[in-house]
């Protein structure tokens, strides 16, 4: 499985993915699921990647013949950032047709890729946009500024009640690395190793990319912390009202009730 996600906040972009593309009983595979292009001071352009792996080597390496070959609307000739997502779903798209076939049972396999695309052109503001499989997209939005591909559920919750747009760059991705944490530690087909590209609006440059193991020591830590907090925000909660809290010994009869009737009910059904 996968997990990636961007964030777009006003001082620039985050963006974080896993590694992991197999994890069975006998075997882990990694592969980088983050490609980068540009950032010679005009354009810049992050890739997070998800699903059919050779469907995704296929688009990437389509994009990097026609950078190398400076063909007419390339990621290094498109005018913005709607046309580069339009660029890559068609690109997507046609990489998808090309691996596309009937199976004995009469079922289409289609290999399917999703991509979140990210940057800056110069003159305009940075963005992120989610691209799906047919080739359509999606941007973020100033309410939801973030996107996600993959094993979205379990690093969502984070994102929801932390990110805003107005947060440091520095916050969003320490909120990304807990949004991956929480993910990693639910699913075991996302792991390590993760990276993470922090991009300053109007840089155009590469950003700062790094790649953290399972045992970089600001991983743990982040692990540690996040787990030690949790469990004390929810030491500090409220406790329930009296009339909502069960006393011990009606907890106990309703429970022995419950379970009397079920076993009635489950010796009455037999033959």
């Amino acid at each position: 499985m996968t997990y990636c996600l961007a964030i777009n906040v006003d001082a620039g972009l985050v963006f974080a993915s896993d590694s992991r593309t197999n994890a069975g009983a006998d075997q882990i595979s990694t592969h980088s699921k983050m490609h980068r292009f540009g950032g010679d001071g005009e354009r810049t352009f992050v890739l997070l990647s998800a699903g059919n792996l050779a469907t995704v080597q296929g688009v990437v390496t389509a994009i990097e013949r026609d950078i190398d070959r400076a063909e007419a609307g390339s990621l290094m000739d498109v005018p913005d950032m709607q046309a580069a997502a339009e660029y890559i779903g068609q690109v997507s798209v046609e990489e998808q047709k090309k691996h596309r076939f009937t199976r004995r049972d009469d079922e289409e396999f289609v290999p399917e890729a999703t991509f979140i695309l990210g940057g800056q052109i110069r003159g305009e503001a940075p963005g992120i946009g989610l691209i799906y499989p047919e080739g359509n997209f999606v941007r973020s939005s100033d309410s939801t500024p973030y996107l996600q591909i993959g094993e979205v559920k379990y690093g969502k919750p984070v994102l929801d009640r932390i990110v805003e747009r107005e947060m440091r760059l520095e916050a969003a991705l320490k909120c990304a690395l807990v949004s991956m944490d929480s993910t990693m530690r639910s699913n075991a087909t996302v792991g390590p190793p993760v990276e993470y590209l922090t991009y300053r609006k109007d840089s155009l440059s590469a950003g700062s990319h790094h790649s953290l193991g399972a045992d970089d020591p600001y991983l743990l830590n982040v692990r540690r912390a996040w787990a030690d907090n949790i469990r004390v925000a929810f030491e500090n909660m409220p406790e329930p009202p009296s009339e909502l809290a069960l006393s011990p010994a009606s907890s106990a009869s309703a429970v022995s009730s419950a379970q009397a009737a079920r076993i009635k009910g489950q010796v009455a059904r037999l033959p």
